[in-house]
């Protein structure tokens, strides 16, 4: 269909993957090869209206440089994935080191300029909202009313929402690794204190701290935080290693020449 149309419309100017990279990559070619002034990015399922990109393009036009959609009501959407999503935007807002709008998604008009900045972004865990709101510019929001799925399901289940939030935790946070260090000196704090008090209760008697079930307890906390601690650790050292493959984001079957 996309053929077709670029057929009957020059203006339409298809990008085919050789196979699925996922919606952030995509993302990312379409502003790779886009050659406006300004671009847009929409999903195609119409729960984001394309008649709010007037209202994006005026705020552009009176010198805002990114211009995002902030979703004032959601339309057909369960309670928990409601939730969900107002949790995962204010996690991020609170931990991460960029504050990234409220209840914003990728919906949003940006400047030419700010398109040539986030072309020079290649990292591979993409979370494009979030870099969109790291390099700046002047940047405002438009309050829009998002509709109900005229057809078809989200292709965002929990899985991917999870994902995608691990995404922009560690690609704009150092939050986990703090509260890994956290928990650490807490370990390290309850057995320095409780050395010496265990040590004077069984001097003098006491059966409190007889027998293996306290050892027990404290070595499966203390391997559960260590755990946890090294899957941390481990998130942070597998993005690296994506790095260093230095792998092309993407590959395109076709695509238009310029």
């Amino acid at each position: 269909m996309i053929r077709e149309l670029a057929k009957a419309d020059p203006v339409v100017r298809p990008v085919i993957f050789a196979r699925n990279f996922g919606h952030q990559v995509a993302i990312t070619a379409g502003w790779d090869y886009a050659r406006g002034d300004a671009i847009v990015i929409i999903d195609a399922d119409l729960q984001d209206p394309p008649e709010v990109i007037l209202d994006l393009a005026e705020k552009w036009k009176e010198g805002y440089e990114v211009v995002y959609a902030v979703r004032g009501e959601r339309e057909g959407e369960s309670w928990f994935k409601l939730w969900t999503a107002s949790a995962f935007y204010r996690l991020i807002y609170r931990i991460t080191d960029v504050k990234i709008p409220l209840d914003t998604g990728d919906f949003r008009l940006m400047d030419r300029k700010v398109v040539n900045v986030l072309k020079q972004m290649k990292e591979r865990h993409r979370f494009p909202r979030g870099m969109s709101a790291w390099v700046g510019f002047k940047q405002v929001g438009v309050r829009y009313k998002r509709a109900a799925r005229l057809a078809g399901v989200t292709k965002y289940p929990f899985r991917k929402m999870l994902k995608l939030a691990l995404n922009a935790i560690t690609g704009f946070s150092y939050f986990p690794l703090q509260v890994a260090t956290f928990f650490g000196f807490v370990s390290a704090g309850v057995s320095i204190f409780a050395i010496p008090v265990v040590v004077y209760m069984r001097l003098a008697g006491s059966l409190a701290f007889f027998g293996q079930a306290t050892t027990l307890i404290a070595v499966l906390f203390l391997g559960g935080v260590q755990l946890i601690s090294l899957g941390i650790l481990g998130e942070y050292i597998g993005r690296l290693y994506d790095e260093a493959k230095g792998r092309p984001l993407y590959i395109v079957r076709e695509a238009p020449e310029d």
